[in-house]
């Protein structure tokens, strides 16, 4: 049985099965924000020509909201920690709509990026309430299998969205953006089937998890969010340059990086389904091990991939790795949170995250412009082993300390 605590009430008529696909289709919307309009990227660098700067400012149209998820994630999750969930997720689902779809009209480079920025802070609204509602509802081995649960339908949401936006692209560089205006459909379930948790409640999960009412472990608080930031700095180098790599091999359709970055996406799913079973076995250290692993080899054969096929091999590789390692960092942070610091601690990794996705231009554009596409990807494999690596030794040290 799903043990959901108590802050959903029987006598409010909510169903826990209804509470979990709302949060899972909430979920979703955040592998929409960015990957959904990568296929569109080339098409709107040549519509922005004229634009100084256009090669840099077309890349940041997907990786500027996650500058904004930095800046505001934690300050929402003190907020929400202070006056509570719901509120807050549900003006951040409606803003996440409004700003998606701005990229239908808007006639400028600098006011699709302002639709972009304001999408980030409805984006780290939504991640920062969903993984502290996650901490509010389940505990233990449930949560384990939630997180994996919600990677996976994640996943499988981009499958989707990012096989839609791929063949958006092919018909107008403005028609993925179309694909935003899902979050209005989200609304009305958010405020049927959602509660707001009572923070005061005892915590059942304070048996289990290490963590005081006030005290928080800050050490690996702070790793934790490092390997967020690496991470997806990193991972964001196949949405950024997938597509630009593609046409410099001759796989020139806007619809070909959507069909590798949905598989993806696909695999991630069926990788994140595990991760439970997985969690219940391993440590955390040692699950970021093999999910480092996969995904260094995936971008090892990025690098060395020719054709389609072997690109949507690599894809795969790097998917399953992924699909572990998202909801290890979510299930690390939120062990490492009492309810009352929830909300604070989630807006720090989700901060992290997204500060990686930001940065990861400025780290990969000048890599390819001085050494090409495949030194880059072997260059982001070599930083994916080394913090394999690492994660090893405290795996090592850690078993050895039992």
């Amino acid at each position: 049985m799903t043990t959901v605590q108590s802050v959903v009430p029987a006598t409010a008529a909510r169903s826990v099965s209804a509470c979990k696909i709302t949060l899972l289709m909430i979920a979703t919307l955040t592998i929409m924000a960015g990957t959904t309009i990568s296929p569109s990227l080339p098409a709107i660098e040549a519509n922005f020509a004229d634009v100084n700067g256009v090669k840099l400012l077309s890349r940041m149209v997907l990786t500027l909201p996650a500058l904004f998820v930095a800046l505001c994630a934690p300050l929402i999750g003190s907020l929400a920690d202070r006056y509570g969930r719901l509120r807050l997720l549900i003006g951040s689902i409606l803003l996440y709509g409004l700003s998606g779809i701005s990229g239908l009209f808007v006639e400028s480079l600098p006011a699709l990026l302002v639709g972009r920025a304001v999408l980030g802070i409805a984006i780290g609204g939504i991640m920062t309430l969903t993984t502290a509602l996650v901490g509010d509802y389940f505990s233990g081995s449930e949560r384990e299998r939630y997180l994996g649960l919600q990677q996976a339908f994640t996943g499988i949401g981009g499958v989707a969205f990012v096989a839609a936006g791929g063949l958006l692209a092919d018909y107008h560089w403005r028609a993925p953006f179309v694909i935003y205006a899902v979050a209005f459909a989200i609304v009305p379930a958010a405020i049927a089937f959602l509660t707001e948790p009572s923070r005061h409640a005892p915590d059942s999960q304070q048996t289990t998890d290490p963590v005081t009412e006030h005290a928080v472990r800050w050490l690996p608080v702070a790793a934790l969010c490092a390997v967020a930031f690496l991470v997806n700095m990193i991972f964001y180098f196949i949405p950024s340059q997938l597509p630009f790599y593609l046409r410099a091999i001759g796989i020139g359709a806007a619809s070909n990086a959507g069909f590798a970055l949905g598989l993806h996406n696909l695999v991630m799913a069926g990788s994140a389904l595990g991760y439970g079973r997985l969690r219940a076995m391993l440590s955390v250290p040692a699950i970021f091990v093999i999910g480092l692993c996969l995904m260094t080899l995936g971008f090892v054969w990025v690098a060395f991939s020719t054709t389609m096929p072997s690109m949507l091999f690599a894809m795969a590789i790097a998917g399953a790795g992924l699909g572990l390692t998202i909801p290890n960092l979510m299930s690390g942070i939120i062990a490492q949170a009492s309810p009352s610091t929830r909300g604070r601690l989630a807006g720090m990794v989700t901060a992290s995250m997204f500060i990686g996705h930001f940065t990861s231009p400025f780290a990969s554009q000048p890599l390819i412009e001085a050494a090409g596409y495949q030194e880059t990807y072997l260059a982001a494999a070599c930083g994916l082993a080394t913090l394999a690596i690492i994660c090893a030794v405290i795996a090592l040290n850690r078993k050895s300390s039992v």
